[in-house]
């Protein structure tokens, strides 16, 4: 390999707009990070799989060759995925964060509860006392807000789901509004810290009385889906349900 010329590019947003097709190798976490550099891009990304579970990287390692194959063969189609954004107004200054499977308003280190106040399409939905509450696209339906107990939502739903995370009323549910909804979400009391994360990666301290407005991006991630793969076949098989092997 000594002597070897490869061109490489200085980010991932030059990369996309440099290329035909996208290979991203990791996990989900990985396609996470590409994917809010790259969304908006007409590149379409391929995901091979070197992690463990992998929604979005759906490909294993040891068929990325077929697969390319199959791509090469014409054996696929788009799918295009909605990207959400949030500004947050931060000591009175805006700043914007794009994610494609969720953000996150919880508690930071203290064990304390947070207060927040949600309103959706500006009309109050309720004011929570949780540790937490998970504002995931349709994407991110199989993420964070599954383990809080929200709901699966097929990819191509045009919805956001709002799952509260360890709330004291009990009755409060997840709840599921338009995609074209606009959710303000804000924070009522400064301790303990609170925190918005976008798809767990990206964070930002909120203090009393900052908000965060959470709607649907102008922007898109184009996914490369093999001819025979399924969001229904791929949850049978991630998540071990009965019937998994047929």
């Amino acid at each position: 390999m000594a002597g070897l010329k490869v061109e490489t590019c200085a980010d991932d947003t030059t990369l996309a707009k440099q290329c035909d097709l996208l290979l991203v190798f990791g996990g989900d976490g990985t396609m996470l990070r590409v994917a809010r550099d790259v969304a908006g891009s007409r590149t379409p990304i391929l995901g091979i799989n070197l992690g463990n579970l992998g929604f979005l990287t759906a490909v294993p390692f040891k068929q990325m060759a077929e697969a390319l194959a199959r791509v090469l063969a014409g054996e696929f189609s788009i799918d295009s995925r909605p990207i959400i954004e949030a500004t947050s107004h931060v000591m009175g200054r805006p700043l914007t964060q794009t994610a494609l499977n969720d953000f996150v308003i919880s508690r930071g280190a203290g064990s304390r509860m947070i207060e927040l106040e949600v309103r959706v399409d500006e009309e109050l939905l309720t004011r929570y006392r949780c540790d937490g509450l998970i504002v995931s696209a349709p994407t991110g339906s199989t993420a964070y807000s599954l383990s809080a107990g929200g709901a699966i939502v097929s990819p191509d739903a045009e919805v956001f789901t709002l799952t509260p995370i360890c709330p004291h009323t009990l009755s409060n549910r997840s709840v599921i509004v338009s995609l074209d909804s606009t959710i303000t979400v804000q924070a009522l009391a400064s301790r303990p810290e609170t925190v918005l994360a976008a798809d767990g990666q990206v964070e930002t301290k909120l203090n009393e009385g900052d908000s965060v407005v959470i709607r649907r991006s102008d922007r898109e991630l184009r996914l490369v889906k093999l001819k025979g793969q399924s969001f229904f076949r791929t949850l049978r098989q991630k998540l071990n349900w009965s019937g998994s092997n047929v």
